[in-house]
């Protein structure tokens, strides 16, 4: 039997029994694409897993008319979505990607398709945006068109389940606040069919952030009809630990002191 996959909620705020609940659907949703043998290297376990078909799923977002009206384009900088970003670039679009869990001063990645040093699907990796991005702060950033999210799990009505380190919301929090995402930009994730679940099947938090459309190898499901409220623009400080806090500069520098 294998083992649990490592906690990277072991930092998180919130409810116990709620984390517990996300945990163990993490758990399950790994468990299943280890079976099937749809987890691509280095595995699913801890991560958000790159997926067999992560291609095709991304070849059927690019089919969509809001992903060829899109400029700006924000992603997750997960293998499992590698070949989004890699498409986007060779579509012509600005990519902006984080630095894995936002452990840096200058935060983000900044692709410009017209400036790479090396072919997109180079440049659109962790070690090419390294190499080939420019690194800005979050005031260097400008409004995306789209924004692309990495699952573990994805509901049909837009709940997400991460991988527990919560960066991922922290990220939409942060360009919410700054106005870089609007109340109607459109956010979408690639998955495998195995990562789907039915509406109700994903505890959420109230600072989980939804999607609007969950792309896999096979369709395209459109969430908004029964999709949950985004949360509004803004850190919510009470939920975050110190551990958290400590860990990413960005949130260092922007929390409120307090008498």
């Amino acid at each position: 039997m294998p083992r649990s996959a490592p906690r990277h909620d072991r930092d998180a705020g919130g409810p116990a029994d709620l984390l517990a609940a996300k945990a163990a659907l993490r758990q399950e949703v790994w468990t299943a694409m280890r079976a099937a043998k749809v987890a691509r290297f280095p595995g699913a376990a801890g991560r958000i897993p790159n997926f067999t078909g992560a291609e095709a799923a991304a070849e059927r977002l690019r089919t969509l008319p809001a992903w060829q009206a899109a400029g700006t384009v924000k992603s997750n900088p997960d293998s499992a979505q590698w070949p989004v970003r890699q498409r986007a670039l060779e579509d012509g679009k600005t990519v902006f990607m984080a630095v894995p869990r936002l452990a840096e001063t200058e935060p983000f990645f900044a692709l410009d398709p017209a400036r790479l040093s090396e072919p997109p699907r180079k440049a659109a990796s962790i070690s090419g945006a390294t190499r080939s991005a420019q690194r800005v702060t979050l005031a260097g950033l400008s409004p995306v068109d789209l924004v692309v999210m990495g699952c573990v799990a994805a509901g049909e009505d837009g709940a997400r389940l991460g991988k527990g380190g919560g960066f991922a919301d922290l990220e939409f929090a942060l360009a919410r606040s700054a106005g870089l995402i609007g109340p109607d930009t459109l956010v979408v994730t690639t998955v495998h069919e195995l990562q789907v679940r039915p509406a109700g099947a994903i505890p959420t938090a109230a600072h989980d952030a939804p999607v609007d459309l969950v792309v896999t190898p096979e369709r395209v499901i459109d969430c908004r009809p029964g999709r949950g409220e985004r949360p509004l623009g803004g850190i919510r400080w009470s939920e975050l630990t110190d551990e958290k806090i400590a860990a990413i500069p960005l949130l260092a520098a922007l929390r409120p002191t307090h008498p």
